[in-house]
C-alpha cells in the first residue's frame, strides 16, 4: 500500500510540474538495450509502474511482430536447462521449512508490481537471486513493452517456482511421467503462463499479449539471460537462468 500510493503521488507531480506532452516526448527513446545480466537498470527506456498507466500516451505506437515459431524460438530442452540449474542453483531442498532456514542462498517471492504468483499446489515461493533478478527484468521489459505499443498494462502470471523433494514426489505420485530431477528442485527456474494474464487497466486478448511477451523473452534468450522451452500443455514458457 505505501509503494502504491508514493508512486501515485509522484505521478501527480510530474503530471502537474512537467505536462502530459514530457511522456510522448520520452516515449520515443525506445531502442536502447534491456537490462544487463547483472540485473541493471532498464536505462533511457521508459519504465511504467503499475499504477502509472500512460497506455495511449505514444504518438506512434510500435508495431506487434511476435516471433515467427514458438517451438523454435524457445527450443531449449530439459538437459540444456538442467545443465544451467546445476550450475546456478541450490541443493535442493526437502520442503518449505527447509527453504526457509536457507535464506542467505534463496530469495522469497513475495508481492511484486511487475508479475503475479499464482497459488501454488506443487511449488513453493523461492528462488536463487540470480533467477530473481531475471524474472524482475522480464516482468518490467514487459511493462516497457506493452507502453510503447500502447496497449494497456497487464502483469505477467507466475505459475511454478521453487519444488522441493516432496512436491516432486507428490507429482510423481499422480504422474508417473513427472521427472525426478526437475530444473524446478535447484530454484532456477520458472513457468510464465502465456494463456493468462492480470490485467491493471482494461482487459485485452490474451493472443495479443502473447504476442508481446514471446517478443520480450526472445530477446532476453539472445542476450544470453536464460534458456527457454514453450510448453504446449502445461500453458507456459518454462525458463531456466543461466
Amino acid at each position: 500500500m505505501t509503494f502504491v500510493i508514493v508512486v501515485a503521488l509522484l505521478a501527480l507531480v510530474r503530471l502537474v510540474f512537467e505536462g502530459d506532452g514530457d511522456w510522448t516526448a520520452e516515449s520515443t527513446a525506445t531502442e536502447a538495450p534491456l537490462s544487463s545480466p547483472m540485473g541493471d537498470s532498464i536505462a533511457a527506456r521508459p519504465i511504467i509502474e503499475p499504477h502509472e498507466v500512460h497506455p495511449l500516451a505514444v504518438s506512434t505506437p510500435h508495431r506487434i511482430t511476435g516471433v515467427t515459431s514458438y517451438h523454435a524460438e524457445f527450443p531449449d530442452s530439459n538437459d540444456t536447462q538442467l545443465a544451467a540449474a546445476h550450475r546456478w542453483g541450490v541443493k535442493p531442498v526437502k520442503n518449505r521449512k527447509d527453504a526457509e532456514k536457507r535464506m542467505n542462498e534463496l530469495v522469497y517471492m513475495g508481492i511484486n508490481p511487475y508479475y503475479h504468483v499464482d497459488p501454488l499446489g506443487a511449488s513453493i515461493p523461492y528462488l536463487v537471486p540470480r533467477a530473481s533478478v531475471l524474472l524482475q527484468d522480464i516482468g518490467r521489459a514487459f511493462y516497457d513493452s506493452l507502453y510503447v505499443k500502447g496497449i494497456p498494462m497487464h502483469r505477467l502470471i507466475v505459475t511454478s517456482v521453487l519444488r522441493s523433494e516432496d512436491d516432486v514426489a507428490r507429482l510423481r505420485r499422480r504422474n508417473t511421467n513427472a521427472t525426478e530431477n526437475s530444473c524446478h528442485l535447484y530454484g532456477t527456474t520458472v513457468d510464465i503462463c502465456y494463456n493468462r494474464y492480470q490485467p491493471i487497466t482494461r482487459e485485452v486478448r490474451n493472443d495479443t499479449l502473447k504476442w508481446v511477451l514471446s517478443e520480450v523473452l526472445r530477446d532476453m534468450r539472445k542476450q544470453g539471460r536464460c534458456y527457454i522451452k514453450y510448453e504446449v500443455k502445461q500453458g507456459c514458457f518454462h525458463l531456466t537462468v543461466r
